[in-house]
Parts: structure tokens; C-alpha cells; sequence
């Protein structure tokens, strides 16, 4: 019986006229579709599967119980522009300098040079379309159809960053979300209307999930890539009149219900094109919940703290990925991974090529197929902006002295109001996170050779990407804007 090199030989000469090597032809099979559905401010347990007892999301509960459910998945920074930064490029936000949340007079973006997942599929043949809130520079050079992608429709960033006021009645002069622009949807690079009411943001989860649905019916014969980044849980909460009142969460789980029926009409899309069984999805949050805004915002489940800050309830989310055939239905996976490593891991499911400059994500093909039962990440740093914040490794985790902004122990708000947050300070704190997901029990005085261990990790970090006022070597720059005489402006609606 000859080989399986012998063949790929034989194989490899026959196609040698053709210009083609074996491992091209090898490669030249359809690889799968890959869909990416992003929440804003979804928290660790606002979904079924994670425990929420008061939402119901039969189909993000399907996802699980078709594919793979990570329980330690982890965000690098906590917060909106740095978060989707990291999962399109696959790295560090630092890296790339995109940190914090943009506003809409930032004049820098997503550096042009950075290759991003759209980029890397589409020289595999696949067409891109991304569909909601984008929040990676607001001005032409910086949208997505100069990153890969070859259809747009949604925000350019936050649906709050508006001249609004918690009311939803628009504010006066005087007023700070004065300042705001009404939020423009661009269809393209165009702007095709503003969101001027809470009922336009009502709408903003079907306008979204339409767009994609069309999508996958108009590309259900090439390879896609479809980014769906909802703007919602985000307040001010949008949610459609037929889902309005059905939770027993009230107004945030009527619009986490809305989302779980999206998620749903995708998945229907892609049956009705035959496409179910060829299409990679991953389901996340861009991190944990915005906790001050009371029965507006979500739940941590057990986790400390939540948005904007490094403790586990900022950047632990939930995960999802589906993949019928491949991944085995019902899978628990309890190994590190983060929103950095879904860039080379969908690369290496549709064969295409890592990007050329240093990324920060590792491949989970092998664990998230079963074919391992270890990750090959061990370590993750945590910054918020350009501090520094806590590093990991393994089941430990330790805080490096810092301030942050703490929901525990305040009022939160209600009906779309937030509540206060208190300003705190943390010491060097170790955390086992195998036992204590909570971050509860400081053991840094009984564990010193792991603290010491760790102060080194932090130290590494550091030394490559910086902290706070210190530089990093291995700090890319940013997109900047081009002069304006240079730039052409968004078209009016």
C-alpha cells in the first residue's frame, strides 16, 4: 500500500504544470464560513447557560448545547474600543494603540498597517461584511471597508454618545452630552441617517440582524465572514415592542432576549442556505457589565466588579463556539483563552495566513476540535489604558498596585440612570482563580515564591508594552488622521 507521502508526491507532480503544489490543491477545498455575533456589556451571567435564571435565551443555550461553552475566556481590557481592537488583529490593544473607548472627536483609529481578520480571509477568497457598531475611528480611513471588509452598515461607535440626556429627552446648551453629534448609520462609507430618538435605538438590533441575515443569503455560494457586533446590552437600552416587557429581568433582559432572537435568525439563515454544518460561529461579550446602571445593566454572575475594571467581572465573558460536524455537541472547556487568540484560530480553520507583524493570540484549533484537552495560552496580561493592572498565569492571578472604579457597596440606578461608583486602590493581591473565580481571598503573603513569580510576569509585560508613563518597545503606533483637506467627509443622509 503506498504512502501518504507517496501519494501527495505523485499528487504534487501531477499538478506541477498547472502551477499548483499539493498543498495548495490540498487547500483549495471551500474552507468554512465564519460568523462572529459581538455583545456590548453583556455580563458572565446574563445567559442561560451561565446561570441566569431570569432571561431566556434558547438560542445562545443551543449554541452551547450544539458546540463548545468556554468558562474562562477573558477580554484583555474592559472596555469598548480596546476589546474589539484585540479580537480583529489579535492583539494586545497596547500593541496596536487603540485603548479605551473612542469618541467622536478622536482624530485616530485602527492603524491602517495593522492586518485584520477581515484582511486575512479575504485573501482566501471570502467576502466580508460587517453589520453594527464599529468603534474603531469614526473617520473614513479608519472604517471598516479600509480593514477588509467589503460591506458596512451600523455606528461608527457607542449608541450613547449622543446629545441625550438619561431621559431620553435631548439636552440643552450647557448640558455635557451637549458636545455629542447625533450617532450617524453608515451604509458603507456614507451616512444614511442619525439616531436621534430612543425609538431609532429601538431599532438598531433588527437593522443590525437584517443586514446580516441578507448577507448569508447573497454569499451562500463563496466562503464569508460576517462580524455582527450588536450595539446592545449598551444603554441607552433599544429593545423591539414585541420583545419589550417579556423578561423577568426587566428592561435589560427584554433587549438580552431580543439579541438571543437575533442569534436565532442567523442561525435559521444559515439552515435555509444550507450552510449550517460548513460555518464556524463564536458568540462574546466585548466585556463585562456596566453595573451601575441597575436593572439597565447586566449581571456578573460571580465575579467581581464588571466593566472597566481588570477584576474577573470586567474581563471574563461569555463564549460560545458552533461548528456541527467538528465540535463535539455539548463540550465544557475550563481552559485559558482570550478574545486575541479567535483571529489565529479562525485563520487556521480556513487556512489563511497569521498576520505579518507579531501578534499576541495562539491558536485553540486543537482544543476547541477536541483534539487536545490543554490551551496553549498559560499567560495574559491586563492593562487598562496604559496601565498596567494584573497579570496571569495558570490558575494565579495578581493585581499589581492600582486604582479603579468599584461598583461594590453603591446604590445602582434605575430606569436608565446610573449610580454612583466609589474610586478604590488595591495593593499587590493574589488570586487562585481555580478556587476563588471571585476574587475574594488575597494570597499574596502565603504564597511568596508564586507572587515573586508573578512580579516577574509584570515585569516582562512592562518591559514590552510599557506602563502608564513608562514605554513600550513593542508598542506599534496608531492610526491618525489624515489632514482634513485630505479626508473626504461622510456624506449627509
Amino acid at each position: 500500500m503506498r504512502s501518504r507521502r507517496d501519494v501527495l508526491k505523485t499528487l504534487g507532480a501531477g499538478v506541477a504544470g498547472l502551477g499548483l503544489s499539493a498543498c495548495g490543491l490540498l487547500r483549495s477545498k471551500r474552507p468554512p464560513n465564519v460568523v462572529v455575533i459581538l455583545a456590548d456589556d453583556l455580563g458572565y451571567g446574563d445567559i442561560g447557560c451561565y446561570g441566569a435564571a431570569d432571561i431566556e435565551t434558547p438560542n445562545l443555550d443551543r449554541l452551547a448545547a450544539e458546540g463548545l461553552r468556554f468558562t474562562d475566556f477573558s477580554v484583555p481590557q474592559a472596555v469598548c474600543s480596546a476589546s474589539r481592537a484585540a479580537l480583529l488583529t489579535g492583539c494586545y490593544p497596547n500593541r496596536v494603540s487603540v485603548l479605551h473607548a473612542l469618541m467622536p472627536w478622536a482624530e485616530n483609529g485602527l492603524n491602517p498597517e495593522e492586518e485584520t481578520l477581515a484582511e486575512l480571509l479575504r485573501q482566501r477568497g471570502y467576502v466580508c461584511g460587517v453589520f453594527g457598531k464599529w468603534h474603531l475611528g469614526h473617520h473614513p480611513e479608519f472604517l471598516p471597508l479600509r480593514h477588509g471588509f467589503e460591506e458596512y452598515f451600523g455606528l461608527p461607535y457607542s449608541n450613547d454618545m449622543w446629545p441625550v440626556g438619561y431621559d431620553g429627552i435631548p439636552v440643552g446648551p450647557g448640558d455635557n452630552k451637549a458636545r455629542y453629534p447625533w450617532p450617524p448609520l453608515i451604509d458603507g462609507d456614507r451616512k444614511v441617517a442619525e439616531v436621534r430618538t430612543p425609538a431609532d435605538q429601538d431599532r438598531l438590533t433588527e437593522l443590525y440582524t437584517d443586514r446580516a441575515v441578507r448577507f448569508i443569503e447573497k454569499n451562500r455560494r463563496r466562503p464569508f465572514f460576517l462580524y455582527l457586533p450588536h450595539s446592545m446590552p449598551h444603554v441607552p437600552l433599544g429593545v423591539a415592542a414585541e420583545f419589550r416587557g417579556r423578561s423577568r429581568r426587566g428592561p435589560y433582559g427584554d433587549v438580552v432576549m431580543e439579541l438571543d432572537a437575533s442569534v436565532g435568525r442567523v442561525l435559521a439563515a444559515l439552515r435555509a442556505a444550507g450552510l449550517d454544518r460548513t460555518t464556524l460561529v463564536v458568540f462574546l461579550s466585548d466585556n463585562g457589565p456596566w453595573l451601575n446602571f441597575g436593572d439597565h445593566g447586566g449581571s456578573a454572575g460571580p465575579l467581581r466588579e464588571g466593566k472597566g475594571t481588570e477584576w474577573e467581572g470586567g474581563v471574563r465573558v461569555p463564549c460560545l463556539v458552533r461548528w456541527p460536524g467538528r465540535i463535539r455537541p455539548g463540550a465544557v472547556c475550563g481552559e485559558m483563552a482570550s478574545s486575541m487568540d479567535i483571529l489565529p484560530t479562525v485563520a487556521a480553520a480556513a487556512g489563511a495566513r497569521l498576520p505579518r507583524r507579531a501578534i499576541d493570540g495562539l491558536d485553540l484549533l486543537p482544543l476547541v476540535l477536541g483534539e487536545t484537552a490543554s490551551s496553549p495560552r498559560d499567560e495574559l496580561y491586563y492593562y487598562y489604558g496604559t496601565e498596567l493592572h494584573a497579570v496571569r498565569r495558570g490558575r494565579w492571578k495578581l493585581h499589581v498596585p492600582h486604582g479603579y472604579p468599584s461598583y461594590e457597596g453603591q446604590e445602582p440606578g434605575r430606569g436608565g440612570f446610573p449610580g454612583k461608583t466609589v474610586r478604590r486602590e488595591t495593593g499587590y493581591a493574589l488570586y487562585d482563580l481555580a478556587g476563588d473565580i471571585g476574587e475574594r481571598t488575597n494570597l499574596v503573603e502565603l504564597f511568596p515564591d508564586v507572587t515573586a513569580g508573578l512580579a516577574a510576569l509584570a515585569e516582562k509585560a512592562r518591559a514590552d508594552l510599557g506602563d502608564g508613563d513608562r514605554p513600550g518597545p513593542g508598542v506599534r503606533p496608531g492610526g491618525v488622521r489624515r489632514p482634513p483637506a485630505a479626508s473626504p467627509r461622510l456624506g449627509s443622509p
